[in-house]
């Protein structure tokens, strides 16, 4: 009812401003994410601005440029990669008799076709509806007021109310009612995941988060390490929903991988907010994997852009393993990468070939590793189970067959996974 989205396979002029806002701001992102919204890019405009124009962002003669561009083009829809006030935007339809949308209105489309999930379709509703909030003058400006119906007496008329309220202001009273009714529904989902998470530190089962700009392969990464079968496509937000799966690691032996949503350069604060349930995976996870496309031309600024976010969502402080993606694009070889004190901070990988896989699990094996001990235990025969459940996770270094029939161990493992699976066992032995 809110919602006024564009038609699927609008035809669109696009709007490039060249600012010093960000190197990632190139005509080529803007079509690429007008392209991910399921819009047709039939043409682009750009222009030079010091600071927007604060009724039309552009000013009055690159209007008339565009009102004319896109009549000859007989185009739908014109996209601004920059995001515009509701005033520039009801300035900008008025002069061109065109639908016009903003930044956030566009990457906010993309979710809206992304989500499948009810989570997810609850949190893009209400990024939406916070964005559509200050914008819903448009469409209902030749309304009138409602009748009142108070059955008083004014003047000489009796049984007519006062003014009423405006069709404006119905729809504002019901659009706060909605955002009231989803807020709620995700504070439950906030819930039952803080539940979830407490039942990972009962058990002592790490948490692993990827993050990462959008694009960069995290959900092919989520794939090859966890045996999934999560959606994967060469486009922007191509996965919205989180999805955890279980993993084993060398030493730690089982924790939990999270893959989250993709990060872009301005991502919408709403978005953001809308999220939160989602991204607080992030925020709590022990280790973050900063997944970077190696192959990118502006990769860097790409890694800046996503720790902006991080901090915004308060995951700054968490420990980072940055994982440079795609090397089967570039000319590297898979390795590990350490500091001068010896700790990974780097690995290179290939999520579609698979280069790179055990390096990156081993890795992570390490940066999470606070309590490695090595240790020898002497098991039975009756002791097979645990013997087994040590080779499972990877902390079997050696191993010596005694003349009794009993085996020797020597493991590398975390203390508290020795005590949990030696303990675990023996007491249900």
């Amino acid at each position: 009812m809110f919602l006024d989205r564009p038609e699927s396979g609008s035809r669109s002029l696009l709007i490039h401003i060249h600012q010093q806002a960000s190197e990632l701001a190139t005509p080529e992102e803007l079509a690429e994410l007008v392209r991910s919204a399921g819009l047709v890019p039939v043409g682009c405009l750009s222009s030079k601005r010091r600071v927007p124009h604060p009724r039309t962002f552009v000013g009055g003669g690159k209007v008339d440029e565009i009102a004319a561009w896109v009549v000859d083009n007989e185009c739908e829809l014109i996209v601004f990669g920059d995001d515009l006030s509701p005033t520039q935007e009801r300035n900008l339809e008025q002069a061109m008799n065109r639908r016009v949308i903003g930044r956030t209105g566009l990457i906010l489309e993309i979710f809206a076709r992304r989500a499948r999930t009810h989570e997810g379709k609850l949190q893009v509703e209400l990024a939406q509806l916070d964005h559509a909030a200050s914008r819903l003058v448009r469409g209902w400006s030749h309304l009138d007021r409602q009748r009142g119906g108070s059955g008083r007496v004014v003047g000489t008329v009796a049984g007519l109310g006062g003014a009423g309220e405006t069709q404006l202001e119905a729809d504002q009273r019901m659009l706060g009612a909605r955002i009231k009714r989803i807020n709620a529904r995700l504070a439950k989902v906030r819930q039952q995941r803080a539940l979830t998470r407490r039942g990972r530190l009962r058990s002592d089962t790490r948490t692993i988060s990827l993050a990462g700009y959008t694009n960069a392969g995290k959900s092919t990464l989520f794939n090859q390490l966890c045996s999934a079968a999560v959606h994967t496509e060469d486009q922007l937000f191509a996965t919205l929903d989180p999805t955890l799966r279980s993993l084993e690691l060398p030493v730690i032996g089982q924790a939990v991988l999270a893959d989250t949503v993709g990060f872009i350069r301005q991502l919408p604060h709403g978005l953001v907010d809308a999220f939160r349930a989602t991204l607080e995976e992030v925020g709590q996870a022990d280790l973050v994997l900063h997944v970077v496309d190696a192959a990118a031309p502006l990769r860097d600024e790409r890694i800046e852009e996503v720790n902006l976010v991080l901090e915004e969502i308060g995951a700054s402080s968490i420990p980072q393993l940055m994982v440079y993606n795609k090397v089967d694009l570039i000319d590297e070889l898979p390795r590990i990468e350490r500091d001068h004190s010896g700790t990974a901070v780097r690995v290179w990988v290939s999520s579609v070939t698979g280069e790179g896989k055990e390096l990156l699990l081993d890795a992570v094996a390490e940066c999470l590793a606070g309590d490695v001990i090595e240790t020898s235990i002497t098991l039975g025969p009756e002791d097979g189970r645990m013997r087994a459940r040590f080779f499972e996770i990877g902390a079997v270094v050696d191993e010596i067959t005694c003349e009794d029939g009993s085996t020797e161990i020597h493991l590398k493992i975390q203390q508290s996974s020795f005590n949990k699976i030696a303990g675990h066992l023996a007491t249900a032995g």
